[in-house]
């Protein structure tokens, strides 16, 4: 695959903007990898190959085993992942794919019940950003393995 453009070069500008939600995210209280399991769900979900490599690797990085990595798109079949884990999980699902369906009633309830409303708030947040990235990425052909692992990027 050939990428169409570098755009943290077009526009650094927008690049910062996107970073600066990135880092909020990095810093907003939640559990490191409950925040890495939700961005590589997106990313399976929406297809984003560079997205779905990064954090693969940084799930890596933090010591998680290739079996949890490895079942996330079939987290509900697998018994590996917390009852946090999986109610954000759900919670992900459902904002990354709002257009069909919008959030439904019993998994806001489920989220309410497991998260601070700022936790929640920080959550959708986290789901609001990675989704933005995967979309600057497969818009633009970002090509996976280019970026550290643990380097972070305006638009992850």
């Amino acid at each position: 695959m050939k990428p169409r453009m570098d755009f943290r070069a077009a526009s650094p500008a927008a690049s910062k903007a996107l970073g600066a939600l990135h880092g909020y995210v990095a810093q907003c209280g939640l559990d490191h990898v409950l925040l890495e399991l939700v961005k590589l769900r997106a990313s399976q979900i929406n297809g984003c190959a560079h997205c779905l490599d990064m954090h693969a690797k940084r799930l890596r990085e933090a010591g998680q085993s290739e079996e949890r990595i490895f079942l996330l798109d079939a987290w509900r079949e697998a018994p590996i992942y917390s009852e946090r884990e999986r109610t954000a999980l759900a919670w992900t699902e459902a904002v990354t794919l709002v257009t069909q369906g919008h959030v439904p009633d019993a998994v806001y309830a489920e989220a309410r019940a497991a998260f601070s409303d700022e936790e929640l708030v920080n959550l959708t947040v986290a789901v609001v950003t990675i989704n933005a990235a995967n979309r600057m990425n497969i818009a633009f052909r970002t090509v996976p393995g280019g970026a550290a692992s643990s380097t972070r990027h305006a638009a992850e």
